[in-house]
């Protein structure tokens, strides 16, 4: 069986609506940024197949999947220390409860 570009945006598209899912379902903060990794990571896998597949956007492909990466590291760790912090406050990571953050 040969894997092509389809099955590639299929996965990706599993990928999106599983975290979308998360995010939406999801009271937990950390279930929220498990559900915003899981979008960022289809959108790297998207990258990385269109790179694979599409010769006049191979370089510029891998490239923005490593920006991708990157940001999403960035992006858990500063969640991370958010929500550690709040956690450290309210004493729970609910999101319905973090009304104090706001202004």
């Amino acid at each position: 069986m040969t894997v092509t570009l389809m099955h590639y945006l299929v996965l990706a598209a599993i990928l999106f609506v599983v975290g979308l899912a998360c995010i939406i379902a999801k009271r937990n903060a950390i279930g929220t940024l498990i559900g915003v990794e899981l979008i960022l990571n289809a959108a790297g896998l998207n990258l990385a197949a269109f790179a694979r597949y599409q010769p006049a956007f191979q370089l510029d492909g891998q490239v923005f999947t490593i920006m991708v990466i990157v940001l999403a590291a960035a992006e858990a760790a500063i969640a991370l220390a958010i929500v550690l912090n709040f956690y450290n406050n309210a004493g729970t990571v609910d999101v319905d409860q973090a009304q104090e953050l706001q202004g």
